[in-house]
């Protein structure tokens, strides 16, 4: 289980980061049901990228995987191509990480949304080693 407290820590480390590259960013942080457990989004930060980097990390939630791996499924060609069309619309470039515990259980998942994409995934790594000891 995710508490809120390790949300926190996982914002505040998402919001460090972003600091440091100036990208003004919004960060989602979701327990393992994909249900919004904790948000931030710092001074600046693009309206239109709340549900981004919400959806972000609903799609890793969903699926436990990083959102960029579950893209590569959803190009043409790909084994699943269309499949970001499911659930609702999925989000399937960088910035989605799920979030598994010491027995690697998934207990939530970080999106990221606010800057380029390598930019977004940058901030989403930083939040999610949060929870590393």
């Amino acid at each position: 289980m995710i508490t809120l407290d390790d949300a926190r820590r996982i914002i505040a480390a998402g919001e460090a980061r972003a600091r440091e590259i100036g990208v003004p960013a919004n960060i989602a942080v979701l327990d393992s049901g994909a249900h919004l457990k904790a948000f931030g989004r710092m001074d600046g930060a693009l309206l239109g990228s709340i549900d981004i980097a919400t959806n972000k990390a609903r799609t890793a939630a969903l699926f436990s995987m990083r959102t960029e791996a579950i893209g590569e499924f959803c190009t043409p060609g790909g084994t699943s191509f269309g499949l970001e069309q499911s659930n609702g619309g999925l989000v399937v470039f960088a910035g989605g990480i799920p979030l598994f515990d010491e027995n690697n259980v998934l207990i939530g998942a970080v999106g990221v949304s606010g800057g380029a994409v390598a930019q977004d995934l940058d901030i989403a790594e930083a939040a999610a080693a949060a929870l590393r000891p």
